[in-house]
């Protein structure tokens, strides 16, 4: 074989290999940082402020409430609480 061919083999050969380790490790750092529970949002979580407090809390785990046709949602049950006596003291 000449060099040309020797050289251009090897070149295809490096970058098959590239390709092949690159995939793998692109797969297993999706599936080590997705969730079991894919959403629409691709595995990020989206944080939803709470009124009352203000603290931003993954929406997954807040406590929501639907009033007067909006939706809120809560870092607890005490500050769900606090909103609806605020809200009912207001209307």
């Amino acid at each position: 074989m000449n060099p040309v061919r020797l050289a251009l083999l090897g070149g295809l050969l490096y970058i098959a290999y590239r390709l092949l380790v690159g995939a793998g490790k692109k797969k297993r750092t999706e599936e080590q940082t997705a969730p079991s529970d894919l959403s629409s949002s691709k595995g990020m979580d989206i944080l939803v402020e709470d009124p009352v407090c203000h603290t931003l809390v993954p929406r997954e785990q807040a406590c929501f409430l639907r009033h007067n046709n909006q939706s809120y949602y809560f870092c607890s049950d005490t500050c769900c609480q606090r909103f609806l006596t605020e809200k009912g003291d207001k209307n």
